[in-house]
């Protein structure tokens, strides 16, 4: 039986989830936290306050992983894009007004009831954001994840830089994310010779 790639965004929808979610701060932040770090559900819903922020309120540009909300209890180091800092500090002020909890150890995703969102509730809500930005299909949130690792790999072209941003033990993991899209392949077939 042939490998499957994993599901990935196409970049007209990556482009569009942002934008269908701009005006909803939370889950406009989570799918860009999912999206330009290659963070897993799990970690992202794990995330407190004290791990995106410092105590002077100034977004890290740094967050090191939690042991406890790694997958396998591996933590590791996560960069954050530029273009999550400004994203991040319209969160934190998107928090204060809802009077949501801002101290280093409360949650920094909350649900409507200001409690820790859930895993259910993001997934969810993904399919939901995603009937409204008209997608043609359906997506599992981990495709947001295996999206962010592809493009980290399809603009260095370097396993090694891919395998380290998805924090996987193996380069043999990180080997399904070099698979070429459909549109790659149109490009490099059609200007073949025969």
């Amino acid at each position: 039986m042939p490998h499957l790639s994993p599901p990935t965004l196409t970049h007209s929808e990556h482009k569009g989830i942002l934008r269908e979610t701009a005006r909803d701060p939370r889950d406009h932040l989570i799918y860009s936290l999912a999206l330009g770090t290659g963070l897993r559900l799990a970690e992202i819903v794990g995330l407190n306050v004290g791990d995106v922020y410092t105590d002077d309120r100034t977004p890290r540009t740094r967050l090191r992983i939690r042991p406890e909300i790694a997958k396998g209890g591996r933590k590791g180091d996560v960069f954050l894009p530029d273009a999550l800092m400004g994203k991040l500090r319209r969160f934190w002020a998107h928090k204060a007004r809802r009077r949501e909890g801002l101290q280093p150890g409360d949650p920094l995703f909350c649900s409507q009831s200001r409690v820790r969102i859930s895993k259910r509730r993001v997934q969810f809500a993904f399919r939901t954001w995603q009937g409204k930005a008209g997608f043609d299909r359906l997506y599992p949130f981990h495709a947001l994840r295996h999206t962010a690792v592809t493009n980290v790999y399809r603009a260095s072209k370097d396993l090694f830089m891919a395998q380290r941003f998805a924090r996987h033990v193996s380069p043999l993991t990180t080997t399904i994310y070099t698979h070429p899209s459909d549109q790659e392949m149109w490009e490099r077939v059609r200007g073949l010779r025969c």
